[in-house]
């Protein structure tokens, strides 16, 4: 009867924990990356009016 080889099993878990917490490494930075509201970090975002209106077409 084949008996089980135990380090390898172990082995096996300890790699895929190391995958996991590396992949959730990863979502943090891209999340820090797009900032609390989920834009782009480098983009602007103002709710304020700008200083001059539209410009609508004349008709």
């Amino acid at each position: 009867m084949a008996r089980t080889n135990f380090q390898y099993e172990k082995r096996q878990r300890e790699l895929e924990k190391k995958r996991k917490a590396e992949e959730k490494a990863k979502r943090k930075q891209e999340a820090k990356r797009e900032g609390p509201d989920g834009a782009a970090a480098g983009a602007e975002q103002t709710d304020a009016p700008q200083d001059e209106p539209a410009p609508q077409d004349a008709a």
